[in-house]
């Protein structure tokens, strides 16, 4: 079936749809990862996004049960050059396009995936939608301005506080959106978890009296859950805290920092990232739009971005508390920087 993906400025991209066939609207955004397709749809930071695949070539070893990292893909729609219709692999269980249908999320293939990054990349992120129906110009700038993710964390974070047995440290986990290899490299250090929802109270994260409070990755926007802010506000002087991603973004916000908006933000697993006090640069994957732009007077920069100098992690120079921008879980990506959870064991109490 034709489907169009029609950005916010007018631009039109034509190709095939597949996967479940309805119309779909979100923020068209790019990943630079060559294979990890299955990650990046269960990802929940990519909730609310139309995601467009760079590498030509998606769906060729298929999809497993095993490699997901939440309970289903959180995509808004996805965008590939070319879907291989023939997977070939041995842990393969399934077709993407089979995938997409049975978690009603529509796919777009057959354009030009090459043009449409370029144009992300000079002109920023937009909202877009990709339209099966043949829709009014009227009604898609309706669906297209009508379009807003400020939700996002409301809408993946877990619902009950559930706990995660473990011999070690005690680690409070607020949800914004976790990846499960978050939990995994925590469970390999032998950490209990109590995990909690996003808008649990201070006092209900103290109650358990943790030894370490971890603020995970999430999408949108950090400051559009101000009620957030204000709790790690007041864990941080109580207790350790570390964060990835969104809550290394949060952290900063609490802290007396701010954040922006990135053009078109850093999604792939092929990001260089400099650690200031070792020298040592990794190569790290990355998920966010948002990014810390200053940082108070107590609080140093640890990591930077090689490409464009964004922080990539901070310091308060007298509290136990520490973050990092981009995911040393990896899931897809290099394992060179999961050397970072044993950091944050460091600032266990």
């Amino acid at each position: 079936m034709k489907a169009k993906l029609i950005l916010e400025n007018g631009m039109v991209f034509e190709g095939t749809a597949f996967g479940y066939l309805k119309d779909s609207v979100g923020e068209v955004v790019f990943t630079t990862g060559m294979t990890g397709y299955q990650e990046v749809l269960t990802d929940p930071s990519y909730y609310g996004q139309i995601v467009t695949m760079t590498y030509p070539l998606i769906g060729n070893y298929g999809i497993n049960l095993e490699d997901v990292e939440s309970d289903g893909p959180k995509v808004s729609g996805f965008i590939v050059r070319e879907k291989c219709n023939l997977p070939n692999n041995f842990r393969c269980e399934l077709e993407l396009d089979d995938y997409l249908k049975q978690n009603k999320i529509i796919g777009l293939e057959g354009i030009d995936t090459r043009a449409l990054t370029k144009v992300l990349r000079n002109k920023g992120t937009m909202r877009g939608i990709i339209d099966i129906d043949e829709m009014d110009e009227e009604d898609i700038k309706d669906k297209i301005e009508g379009f807003t993710n400020v939700d996002a964390v409301k809408n993946v974070t877990t619902k009950n506080v559930h706990i995660i047995e473990g011999t070690g440290k005690h680690v409070a986990v607020l949800d914004f959106g976790i990846k499960n290899n978050i939990i995994r490299c925590l469970k390999k250090r032998n950490c209990k978890l109590t995990i909690f929802p996003a808008d649990a109270t201070v006092e209900e994260v103290l109650a358990i009296n943790p030894d370490l409070v971890f603020l995970s990755n999430g999408p949108g926007d950090p400051e559009d859950i101000p009620n957030v802010i204000e709790n790690i506000k007041k864990i941080a002087v109580k207790k350790p805290l570390v964060g990835i991603c969104l809550g290394h973004q949060l952290l900063a916000l609490a802290l007396g920092g701010t954040t922006t908006k990135l053009k078109f933000g850093h999604r792939g697993c092929n990001h260089p990232v400099k650690d200031l006090h070792t020298n040592k640069v990794t190569i790290t994957s990355q998920n966010h739009g948002y990014v810390v732009e200053t940082v108070p007077q107590d609080v140093e920069v640890t990591h930077i971005n090689i490409n464009d100098g964004t922080i990539e992690g901070l310091k308060h120079k007298t509290l136990p508390i520490f973050s990092v921008q981009f995911h040393p879980e990896a899931s897809s990506g290099p394992q060179d920087s999961e050397y970072i959870f044993d950091k944050f064991m460091e600032y266990s109490l």
